[in-house]
């Protein structure tokens, strides 16, 4: 497949952006404890819990919520008694809604042109995949309308603003159990959507960007991997709105959205294509489950050998007029067939799918494959066989489950919400929630935005991005290049910082191109630059400042310190073999070095500095810094000179 032959503005594409970002405040949005992850081995409380499904006020029962009942998990969460509580067990009620967050969220909302609303009301959506122990996520709308300008000079509406709680973070899986930790349930969110304005990946790229720098400009959200993510609505002509949840990075973003795109073209193509061999969703859905077990008592397979050894069934469907579609690409590297396969994984708990569009291969036999045809009644040439080998419940659920999504194949795209892949595809997460999610928090007073909140929230507007770029080149003296990347990027804050303590012995230029350069070669590479602290990054300019750490070691100890959270400066120099330079010592070497070339240097005066670094430098490259010799040697000429220096 080349997704580069697919336009979308020809596909009719629309997408619109969930902005998701963690807030920096104090505490939690519904009670007192402190907004910070803590390690997995703190102490901590732990309880069990199993989340159920309920009908709405309607009495309407949300498909999401089913579906995750359905899996039948236990949640086991892991609670840290520094940065949890009562209120995220679910053993207390809330408190009130956190101020803070509330006046930070509308300071975005100014900036964006928004209308806060009058009085803000919490609101539950109802989640049991356990990430919330109360079964629902608490969020609060706080502002209406308001839109981004994009470089084309294109608006992008904001439909609204709200402020929300994250949710629990999540370990991992064992069995039927999954493990959660509490520390970041609770956790400030500001949820940013906008309307489906955008066209092409291009812009969703943009304006997901142009909202993250705005966010970032506020110096009131968290930074690291994790505190922000996109979510996604996209939909072309002739298709449906479909969700993609949890985009964590930005670059990934325009292929996510062009691979969607094409995914959805590919599914309608599959429709027509049904509908021009007359199958009919009747046909599919009558098609039967037939044990073919006996089919493969002898078959070199070694998935279904072991699954039959274990006590399990080998069940098998047919589905008709399906020949040749299961194998159609719809995402690069995955087929439709692939698209049934992830909805027999989560509705059975099976491993995955065998279908004729593949075999034989896998160790199936073209005899074999020519009794299954058989034992389903199934036609060469026309229908499609897809086999699970399991336990017989959890086959027979998948079987069913790929019998229903093959069904919706003829409706086109089924409404479905979607995670994204670090490939830039996505796959199943669950059907997409209904109206009956949404109901109001009785436990939460509602707090009015009186003038008095709104005059907090103006303090805190931040600054255009156009107006921070003219301030970073004439403050910094930074290029018009250099300084849009600085703005972009997610650790402005911190280069300003740096900038202001150290810039009069670090040019600020270098300080920034340690973040727009040296730290993004280094994820390239593969180095985990997330692991870096605020602090290990300054500890470092503070030794190039000092002269302690030449700049050519930067990356290497940077690379090191990524590598080793919690290591310290003198612990990556140590292991680098970098050796801590006696500054005294230096100054020894420079005089040493003038005196030798005192003759020289009565007669060409400062010309001649470049032959006491020539002396010098090959003694001391990668343990001090060149800027600082360089001024060392200055200082010991002018001396020479008996000049004092300007």
């Amino acid at each position: 497949m080349d997704p580069s032959k697919y336009d979308p503005r020809e596909l009719g594409l629309r997408v619109g952006l969930e902005i998701h970002q963690q807030l920096d405040t104090r505490r939690k949005l519904f009670c007192s404890c402190p907004t910070t992850l803590v390690s997995e081995d703190a102490d901590k409380d732990e309880f069990i819990r199993q989340l159920r499904p309920t009908r709405s006020e309607l009495g309407e029962v949300d498909i999401a919520a089913l579906f995750e009942w359905r899996k039948g998990r236990l949640y086991h969460y892991h609670a840290p008694r520094a940065a949890s509580c009562l209120v995220e067990a679910d053993e207390e009620p809330p408190h009130e809604i956190n101020r803070e967050a509330v006046v930070i969220g509308l300071a975005v909302a100014l900036a964006l042109g928004s209308t806060p609303v009058d009085e803000i009301y919490v609101m539950r959506k109802i989640v049991i995949d356990g990430s919330n122990t109360t079964g629902f996520q608490r969020t609060a709308i706080i502002a209406l309308g308001g839109g981004i300008e994009l470089e084309s000079g294109k608006k992008i509406g904001v439909q609204t603003i709200a402020v929300e709680e994250d949710a629990a973070r999540k370990l991992g899986e064992e069995g039927r159990y999954t493990h959660y930790m509490l520390d970041r349930l609770g956790i400030p969110l500001i949820e940013i959507s906008t309307a489906p304005d955008i066209e092409t990946p291009e812009e969703a790229y943009e304006a997901a960007l142009t909202i993250g720098q705005l966010l970032r400009l506020t110096g009131r959200v968290k930074r690291g991997i994790g505190t922000i993510r996109q979510d996604l609505n996209v939909s072309i002509k002739g298709g449906v709105k479909t969700e993609i949840k949890g985009v964590q990075r930005l670059d990934l973003l325009p292929k996510i959205v062009l691979y969607e795109a094409i995914r959805q073209k590919r599914l309608l193509e599959i429709r027509d294509e049904l509908r021009s061999r007359g199958v009919s969703r009747r046909d599919v859905e009558s098609a039967e489950i037939v044990d073919v077990t006996g089919i493969f008592r002898g078959t070199r397979s070694k998935i279904i050998a072991r699954a039959i050894k274990r006590g399990g069934k080998v069940l098998a469907v047919k589905l008709p007029g399906f020949h040749g579609l299961l194998g159609v690409e719809v995402q690069p590297g995955r087929r439709f067939g692939t698209e049934l396969a992830d909805y027999a994984r989560f509705w059975g708990g099976v491993g995955g799918i065998f279908h004729t569009d593949e075999l034989p291969g896998y160790g199936i036999t073209e005899e074999e494959v020519e009794q299954l045809y058989k034992a389903v009644g199934a036609a060469r040439g026309r229908d499609a066989v897809v086999i699970v080998a399991d336990e017989e419940p959890k086959a027979r659920k998948a079987l069913q489950a790929v019998v229903e999504r093959a069904a919706a194949a003829l409706e086109g795209i089924p409404k479905e919400t979607r995670a994204a892949k670090e490939d830039g595809t996505t796959r199943f997460m669950r059907p997409q929630p209904g109206s009956a999610r949404m109901y109001p928090e009785t436990d939460i007073p509602p707090l009015e935005v009186t003038e008095d909140l709104l005059e907090e929230a103006r303090k805190l507007v931040p600054e255009k991005p156009s107006e921070k770029l003219r301030k970073l080149k004439e403050r910094y003296g930074l290029s018009d290049d250099l300084a849009r990347q600085i703005v972009r990027d997610v650790r402005l804050d911190l280069f300003e910082r740096l900038a202001e303590r150290y810039g009069d012995k670090v040019p600020p230029s270098y300080i920034a191109s340690i973040f727009t350069n040296i730290l993004r070669s280094l994820s390239r590479e593969g180095v985990p630059i997330d692991n870096l602290s605020d602090e290990s990054i300054e500890e470092v300019v503070s030794a190039a400042a000092q002269g302690r750490l030449a700049k050519d070691a930067v990356p290497d100890v940077l690379a090191y310190l990524a590598r080793n959270p919690g290591a310290r400066l003198d612990d990556a120099m140590k292991a680098l073999g970098i050796q801590a330079v006696d500054m005294s010592m230096v100054e020894s070497m420079v005089e040493e070095a003038v005196r030798a070339l005192e003759g020289e240097i009565r007669s060409r005066g400062y010309a001649a500095l470049s032959k006491v670094m020539g002396r010098v430098m090959p003694k001391l490259r990668g343990k001090v810094d060149g800027r600082t010799v360089a001024e060392i040697a200055k200082r010991k000429i002018s001396e020479l000179l008996g000049e004092r220096r300007g």
